[in-house]
C-alpha cells in the first residue's frame, strides 16, 4: 500500500498491511521562517520515512497577528510561548479583529504548507496544525482568560466569535493550498483547564463550527486532546476522522477508544517517558501492546503529544522497525 492508502484505509478501519506510523517535533529555531520550517519537516519525513507529515508550526503562529510578541525560552519540547500576551485588560477582547488568512503569520505558514507539498517525493499525506478557538484565546491572555470568562463571558465570547471566524476562513484556505487535512488542536478539554460545563459553554460550539465547516471538503481532520483526564466522549463526538490523546497518561486506553468513537485511534507511545528514555525493547513492547488492543486496524501509531528534543534516534528508530515489522 502506498502511504496514503494505508492512512485513508486506517481512518476507514478497513485492512492494512500494516498500521501507519507518525511522531512530530518542533524546531523552534528554523519555524520562524517558511522556508526553515519546510525544509525541517521534510528533512525529518525524508529521515524517519512516515505515514504522514504533520506540519510543526509553531504553537502560537495563531496569535502572533493579535499582537502575541512570543519566542522560545528552552521549553523541552521546544515550544514557543507568548512572552507578552496581546489581552492584558478585560477591554482588549474588543480590540480583536478578524485576520486575513493570507498575510502575516498565518501567511507565513500558509507557505510553508505550499512548499511541504511542492517538496514531498511520494504521496504521504500532509496535515496542517489548526488550534481551536478557545486553545487561541488561552494563548492571547494566558492566566487571566480565567478569571474574565468568569466575571466577563460575555467579552470573552464576542472575541471567541472573531477568533471562530479567523480560524474557519484560514481552515479553508489550508485545503484550499492543498493540504491533505488538518491537525486540530484543543488544549482545553481537560478537566484540569475547565469543568464540564464551563467546556460545553466555552469551547464545544465554537469548536463544532469550525469542524462543521469543513464537512464535505477535501481531506480528514485529526483532532488532538491535549492534557489528562480529557473530556474524550464529548470531543470524539464531532465531526472528526481520527483522534490522537495522550492515551498512555489518561483514559480511555486505544482498545476502549475504538469502542467509543467511529474513526481512527492515533496514539500508543508514551513520548515523554519511554520515547524520552528507553530502553529500545520498552518502546518496541508499547508498538505490539498498541497492535495487540486495536487488531492492528483503525489505529495510527504516534505519540500522544509532540516529541521531546532530546528524544533519542534510538527510541524513533525502534517505533519504525516495530510497525514496519507488523506486516500482514
Amino acid at each position: 500500500m502506498t502511504k496514503r492508502e494505508r492512512v485513508l484505509a486506517a481512518l476507514r478501519r478497513l485492512p492494512v498491511d500494516r498500521p501507519p506510523v507518525a511522531f512530530w517535533r518542533h524546531v523552534p529555531d528554523l519555524d520562524h521562517t517558511a522556508k526553515g520550517l519546510a525544509d525541517a519537516m521534510l528533512a525529518f519525513q525524508r529521515a524517519w520515512d512516515l505515514d504522514l507529515i504533520k506540519v510543526m508550526s509553531s504553537g502560537v503562529y495563531c496569535v502572533e497577528d493579535w499582537g502575541c510578541e512570543v519566542a522560545y525560552r528552552g521549553s523541552p519540547n521546544g515550544a514557543k510561548t507568548c512572552t507578552r500576551h496581546a489581552v492584558r485588560q478585560v477591554s482588549d477582547w474588543n480590540r480583536l479583529k478578524p485576520l486575513d488568512p493570507g498575510a502575516g503569520a498565518l501567511g507565513r505558514e500558509l507557505e510553508a504548507l505550499k512548499l511541504i507539498l511542492r517538496g514531498r517525493s511520494d504521496d504521504v499525506p500532509v496535515l496542517h496544525t489548526v488550534f481551536a478557538p478557545l486553545t487561541i484565546a488561552r494563548k492571547l491572555a494566558g492566566d487571566r482568560l480565567k478569571a474574565d470568562l468568569e466575571a466577563q463571558p460575555e467579552a470573552v465570547m464576542a472575541a471567541l466569535e472573531v477568533i471562530t471566524d479567523t480560524v474557519i476562513r484560514y481552515s479553508a484556505a489550508v485545503i484550499e493550498a492543498g493540504a491533505d487535512g488538518i491537525f486540530y488542536a484543543s488544549q482545553d478539554a481537560s478537566r484540569d483547564v475547565q469543568d464540564e460545563s464551563q467546556h460545553a459553554r466555552f469551547s464545544m460550539p465554537y469548536s463544532r463550527r469550525v469542524l462543521e465547516s469543513l464537512r464535505g471538503a477535501p481531506g480528514f481532520t485529526m483532532l488532538h486532546l491535549h492534557g489528562r483526564h480529557v473530556y474524550f466522549d464529548r470531543k470524539a463526538a464531532l465531526p472528526v476522522a481520527a483522534v490522537n490523546w495522550h492515551d498512555r497518561l489518561t483514559e480511555p486506553s486505544l482498545g476502549d477508544a475504538l469502542g467509543r468513537f467511529k474513526g481512527a485511534v492515533v496514539g500508543g507511545l508514551n513520548e515523554s517517558e519511554t520515547l524520552l528514555n528507553g530502553p529500545a525493547s520498552a518502546v518496541t513492547a508499547q508498538v505490539a501492546d498498541a497492535i495487540r488492543q486495536t487488531g492492528g486496524t483503525g489505529v495510527i501509531i504516534a505519540p500522544g503529544c509532540v516529541l521531546p528534543l532530546a528524544t533519542p534516534d534510538s527510541s524513533l528508530q525502534a517505533v519504525v522497525a516495530a510497525v514496519k515489522g507488523s506486516r500482514a
